[in-house]
C-alpha cells in the first residue's frame, strides 16, 4: 500500500501536518496514529492465529489459490502478451531486435560475424570529393 511512498512524500506529509495541526498537536497526532496502526497489526495477527487454529491444515490449502492469484498481480497486458504470445521475447515492445546473449530456450547463441571493411585491406581508403 505504501510502496510508492518516498522520503520526499513523507517530508511533505510532515510539513502539511505541521501547518494544519501546529507544533503543539503534531506529536500527539503521530503518537495516536502509531498506536492505531500497532493495534490494527496486533488484531490482524490474532485473527490469523485464530483462523490457523480453527481451520488446521485447511488453512494452508486456502493459501494455495491465493499464491496463484499473486502470480497474476503483476501481469500487465504487455507482460501477458510477452509471456504467452511472444514466448518471453519483448524485442517487439523494446525495439531492441539484436540477438540476446543467451536465448530463452537455453541453447547457446550463434556467434556474430565481425563487420567487413568497405575497402580491401592494404589498399587506399575510399575518397569522396563531394563529402569534403
Amino acid at each position: 500500500m505504501f510502496s510508492s511512498l518516498s522520503w520526499e512524500h513523507l517530508l511533505v506529509l510532515v510539513v502539511v501536518g505541521l501547518v494544519i495541526l501546529g507544533p503543539e498537536r503534531l506529536p500527539g497526532a503521530i503518537r495516536w496514529t502509531s498506536n492505531a496502526l500497532r493495534q490494527t497489526r496486533d488484531y490482524l495477527s490474532g485473527v490469523t492465529t485464530q483462523l490457523r487454529e480453527d481451520l488446521g491444515p485447511e488453512f494452508d490449502e486456502l493459501r494455495v489459490p491465493l499464491s496463484e492469484l499473486q502470480k497474476f498481480r503483476g501481469m500487465t497486458p504487455r507482460a501477458a502478451l510477452t509471456k504467452h504470445l511472444l514466448d518471453g521475447d519483448d524485442s517487439f515492445f523494446t525495439g531492441n531486435f539484436d540477438r540476446p546473449e543467451r536465448p530463452v530456450d537455453g541453447t547457446p547463441a550463434k556467434p556474430v560475424e565481425p563487420p567487413r571493411p568497405a575497402h580491401p585491406p592494404g589498399g587506399p581508403a575510399p575518397f569522396d570529393a563531394d563529402a569534403t
